[in-house]
């Protein structure tokens, strides 16, 4: 059986060989013909090769064999998809590529069949679900697919969903449920909310509310008054369980119940927490829930403002004293746009923007977009800075110094770890181990510059931030050159053969040859001399380039001269007009000039 697989096989080569061979010498019109015959025939054989005795079973007793004759099937298939044709050189011999004569389409997500959609719709969260659901009308209906959401729904709210009992969709229900359970989770933020659950207070909010808030173990509400015939109607339990098992005391007026116990007695009535859900939502069903949307909207719109402002301002009076103290220490600020620190007046947008981090989870950037997750790692942030705070006040440094190194020290946290912010959650142990090699990268940088006027010089230049994120110590030499060229340059201008450049350059451009100037982004734009000449120094400091500096040498003596001429032709032009009225100015000023 084996030598006739063997022999088989090689008689299937030889014929392949001959019929490419003839292929070649074919006419390009027959080509597709041929390699579809080809196929088929190749397709017939095989399967004629496996219902033979034995099959390709019994070849598993020889690997070799087995080897040798799958490989030889696989190169024959491949042999089937490329024959050869011309060549653009060589007119007498070319390959032909299949893809050439057959026109390839592409193939898209709805070119697969339903059942591979659900498929790769399976793999997806409930956001994505609904982004590709979206996008036209018929993966809208696949993803409404009641399986999909199914799984969603169990997995977000630990129950499974009743389809065969509830009158709405796995989706609709999931949609309700998700709504509800995130506005009613962050209800401590959240004043609206608030005002619709606690305005009625001692007595049951809207009967809406109430069928929500049922399906709530624990909630923030003192102890209910009803009557059975509202318990019944609102969580299914009959008066006679009510009598048996309710824990509450009855009154004339109606029962005294705790929220928490009515869930749980809710729960035993029906058997399951399934079945109550199913209880709840059939409930449900009949009621308008644009309310719901609309404050599920607004929350979506607001919630990083109204979680940043509820850790804000929320702490106990002491926490709250410190958390002011720390997030305004040694931050630039405006006191009257922080005199009225969580009035009703006051800029929380404002307050925000003064740390980087803060401003990033203002924009909804920490934590991909998760407000609770991004809340807390900004309360880990300035936790760490308390403590970053305590330490350099207990050094014997200088006001400055202290401030600076403190500054620098955060800057060079947030740039070090701005990607996890980013990512994820960041805890305060990170901020603090981040924050102890940095604050020794900046005394590093303190002491290179040898005097605080030196230290600020080289803050705003691109090398000091790389060397917070880096500490190589080729930054630091970057440093100390640019502060040499700094020091070249203020020698130059001011000795004794440029006397009269200083002089004519006195008024605007001399400033920007001073050592203690400092080059901002703003002087090096536009088309003034002014940045003209602030731009040059800038190449020169930063690169070293004995080119920038003849440029900037010629530069200086030319804008020098064109100010003395400029003097000149004023005067002369004053002494002319002086000439024909009469009217000389007086000798000072003609000396002065």
């Amino acid at each position: 059986m084996e030598q006739q697989v063997v022999v088989w096989e090689q008689s299937e080569m030889q014929n392949n060989i001959n019929n490419m061979d003839a292929l070649h010498l074919s006419s390009p019109s027959s080509h597709q013909e041929e390699i579809q015959e080809q196929q088929e025939n190749f397709q017939k054989d095989l399967s004629d090769l496996l219902q033979m005795d034995g099959g390709l079973e019994e070849l598993s007793e020889d690997d070799v064999i087995q080897e040798e004759v799958w490989e030889e099937i696989l190169e024959q298939q491949e042999n089937l998809q490329v024959v050869l044709s011309e060549d653009d050189h060589q007119k007498d011999r070319r390959v032909v590529d299949l893809s050439e004569d057959v026109p390839q389409k592409d193939i898209g997500l709805l070119d697969l069949s339903a059942e591979v959609v659900l498929l790769i719709a399976s793999r997806l969260d409930p956001t994505a679900l609904l982004r590709l659901g979206s996008t036209c009308s018929t993966m809208f209906l696949l993803c409404s697919c009641n399986s999909l959401w199914t799984r969603h729904f169990k997995a977000s709210f630990v129950v499974a969903f009743p389809a065969h009992s509830v009158g709405v969709s796995a989706k609709v229900a999931f949609r309700w449920l998700f709504m509800w359970k995130t506005l009613f989770r962050n209800l401590h933020c959240n004043r609206t909310l608030q005002e619709r659950l606690f305005s009625d207070v001692p007595f049951l909010p809207q009967r809406y509310w109430t069928q929500w808030l049922v399906l709530e173990e624990t909630v923030p509400l003192p102890r209910v008054r009803m009557t059975a015939p509202e318990v019944t109607a609102l969580w299914g339990v009959s008066e006679e369980a009510l009598h048996d098992r309710a824990q509450g005391t009855e009154e004339p007026e109606g029962w005294v119940l705790v929220w928490k116990d009515l869930y749980s007695l809710a729960v035993q009535h029906h058997g399951s927490e399934s079945s109550f859900f199913q209880f709840v939502l059939n409930q449900q069903e009949s009621n308008d829930h644009g309310e719901l949307e609309v404050m599920y909207f607004q929350y979506a719109q607001c919630r990083y403002q109204w979680f940043f402002s509820y850790w804000l301002f929320s702490q106990a009076p002491p926490f709250n004293r410190q958390l002011r103290a720390v997030f305004l220490q040694w931050r630039p600020h405006a006191g009257r746009r922080v005199a009225n620190w969580g009035g009703t007046l006051c800029d929380v947008r404002y307050l925000a923007s003064l740390h980087p981090i803060t401003a990033d989870y203002w924009r909804g950037k920490l934590a991909l977009g998760d407000e609770a997750v991004g809340i807390q790692t900004v309360e880990n942030y300035f936790s760490m800075c308390k403590s970053l705070m305590a330490w350099i006040l207990g050094r014997d440094w200088g006001r400055l110094k202290r401030r600076k190194v403190y500054v620098d020290t955060l800057d060079g946290v947030y740039l070090a770890l701005r990607q996890e912010l980013w990512a994820g959650l960041v805890e305060r142990h990170r901020f603090w181990e981040v924050a102890k090699l940095q604050m020794s990268r900046v005394v590093t940088l303190e002491r290179m510059a040898h005097n605080y006027v030196n230290w600020r010089l080289i803050d705003p230049l691109p090398h000091y931030k790389l060397y917070l994120l880096s500490g190589a110590p080729v930054y630091l030499v970057h440093l100390q050159s640019f502060l040499l060229r700094k020091r070249q340059l203020h020698n130059w201008i001011n000795m004794e053969e440029n006397i009269w450049a200083r002089s004519a350059l006195l008024d605007d451009l001399y400033p920007h040859l001073e050592y203690h100037w400092k080059i901002t982004q703003e002087s090096l734009a536009g088309h003034c001399v002014s940045a003209k000449l602030s731009r040059l120094i800038w190449l020169y400091l930063n690169s070293g380039q004995l080119l920038y500096l003849e440029a900037l040498k010629g530069f200086v003596l030319l804008a020098a001269k064109a100010k003395i001429a400029a003097a000149a032709y004023r005067l002369s032009t004053e002494r002319h007009s002086a000439a024909l009225t009469g009217v000389f100015p007086p000798p000072t000023a003609l000396q002065g000039r």
